[in-house]
C-alpha cells in the first residue's frame, strides 16, 4: 500500500526531474497496483516522419514502470531496469498518450512488469515488458 505522503512525493519528483520535464511526462495516478503517466505530442518529440519518436514512448514506459516499482516495494529499497522490450503497434501523431504500468510479480530480487500505452481514443499504441532488479 502506498501512503498519501509517498503519493505526493511521487508527484513532486515528476515535477522536479529535469529529464521528465524535458519530455513533458506527467504523473496521472499512482496506486499500489499501478502507475499511470502521460506524454503530450510536441514538435521536439517527433521523428523525421512527424510521428512520436519511439525513444520518447520508451522513456514514458520506463518511467511509468519505475513509479509502479516504487509503489509496489516502497522507498526503502532501490531498483533499476534490467531489460525493456517494447512492441510499437500503431504510430502516434497528435494529442496525448497514456501509459499504465503494473508490477506482475515481485520476487525477492527481481520484479516483472507490463505496460500499455494508449492514445486519447483508447487505441493501443504500444505494449511493453520489463524486468527490474533491486540494488
Amino acid at each position: 500500500m502506498i501512503s498519501e505522503e509517498n503519493k505526493q512525493t511521487a508527484f513532486e519528483v515528476v515535477k522536479t526531474t529535469p529529464y521528465l520535464q524535458l519530455l513533458g511526462i506527467e504523473l496521472i495516478e499512482i496506486t499500489a497496483e499501478k502507475a499511470v503517466m502521460s506524454l503530450a505530442m510536441q514538435k521536439k518529440l517527433r521523428q523525421p516522419y512527424k510521428l512520436l519518436h519511439g525513444g520518447a514512448t520508451a522513456s514514458l514506459i520506463d518511467t511509468a514502470m519505475a513509479f509502479a516499482v516504487v509503489a509496489a516495494i516502497g522507498t526503502e529499497d532501490k531498483a533499476t531496469t534490467v531489460d525493456l522490450t517494447v512492441q510499437y503497434l500503431r504510430p502516434h501523431t497528435e494529442g496525448k498518450v497514456f501509459c499504465t504500468a503494473k508490477v506482475t510479480r515481485a520476487g525477492k530480487r527481481l520484479l516483472f512488469l507490463s505496460a500499455e500505452v494508449v492514445n486519447e481514443q483508447d487505441k493501443l499504441i504500444a505494449t511493453a515488458l520489463s524486468t527490474y532488479t533491486k540494488v
